[in-house]
């Protein structure tokens, strides 16, 4: 298994390279020139020899004029310092403009993760246990529905219902302006505002997850074993939690790995409906601007997370089943 591991890890240095290289080409490719960017909003201030003589000093301080490899070089070099360059605009560095959207994704994440995992795991193997029952039959057509609805189609009946009619929950936002209490109360005052999304980002995954756990179930209660533990008098319980489950999980967790890791990244229309700082509409935002620094960063981190994710997984499947594990 080390030796697994080490040749995974020699795996994810080569594909990072590769997509770190592959990405800065595309990104360098966009039309655009970011010095003359920058210097727009100078440009009615200043005479044409000193725009010009100050666009071509940036474009010598911002590397511009050095050919794609070299540049590739100094940025990949800076990036695994830690400097992921300056913002243009927020004129700071990146790795601190991303820390705010960063931290209020996982936030989010947290628990929609968390209710969703709580929810669908629990249906749908209760769906598989009672194959084709009126219940069953009922979550089926529910979760059709709720997996064919798109995103924002869902975000507006819930604002309308819960926030237009029922004036439960703000419509947008991540606090309350000018908020002064306790920081526990203050935490109470970021869930209230964020409970639509939650209920969203909840109800929108709920269909897809619960399916993927009842096909499992049903595949896994029709084995061999389970009707072997059946007939040596084993608990219904323990046959479906213990023996059953565990033979569903193996298809089913790269979802829920997939799932976990996701809670780095952000939705892009959730956040735009409830005007979220998060990493979907701040990464969006970044490329609207031209602020590649920022993208680029985002986009690299992205991959590093997918790594990773990707080695957690393999590496579960042998935890989960012994019969995948690597032993040479």
């Amino acid at each position: 298994m080390g030796k697994y591991i080490i040749k995974r890890i020699i795996y994810m240095i080569f594909v990072f390279f590769v997509m770190s290289f592959v990405l800065f080409f595309l990104y360098n490719m966009i039309p655009g020139d970011p010095a003359r960017a920058q210097l727009e909003p100078l440009k009615n201030k200043l005479t044409p020899e000193e725009y010009q003589y100050r666009y071509e000093q940036l474009r010598k301080t911002m590397g511009l004029d050095d050919p794609l490899i070299v540049r590739y070089g100094k940025w990949i070099r800076n990036t695994l310092k830690g400097d992921l360059g300056m913002s243009i605009v927020y004129k700071q560095p990146v790795i601190e403009v991303v820390k705010t959207p960063l931290k209020n994704t996982v936030f989010i994440n947290i628990f929609a993760i968390a209710l969703a995992l709580g929810i669908t795991i629990p249906l749908g193997i209760h769906c598989a246990v009672k194959k084709n029952s009126l219940f069953d039959k009922t979550v089926q057509v529910l979760t059709i529905v709720g997996y064919s609805i798109p995103v924002f189609i869902i975000v507006l009946l819930f604002i309308y219902v819960f926030a237009v009619i029922l004036r439960w929950f703000p419509v947008s936002g991540m606090s309350t302006p000018n908020f002064k209490g306790t920081p526990f109360q203050a935490f109470l005052d970021r869930l209230y505002h964020l409970a639509l999304p939650l209920m969203v980002l909840t109800v929108g995954s709920l269909g897809g997850m619960t399916r993927y756990v009842r096909a499992a179930m049903i595949e896994a209660l029709s084995m061999d074993c389970i009707k072997t533990a059946r007939a040596k008098g084993l608990k219904e319980k323990v046959v479906i939690y213990s023996h059953a489950w565990r033979n569903a999980l193996l298809p089913v967790i790269t979802l829920i790995i997939g799932w976990l890791m996701s809670v780095f990244s952000g939705s892009l229309v959730v956040e735009r409906m409830f005007n979220l700082h998060g990493m979907g509409k701040f990464y969006i935002d970044a490329l609207s601007n031209q602020d590649y620094n920022v993208a680029l960063a985002i986009q690299m981190f992205y991959i590093v997370i997918a790594l990773i994710g990707n080695l957690i997984t393999d590496l579960s499947y042998g935890l989960v089943d012994p019969r995948v594990r690597v032993n040479r």
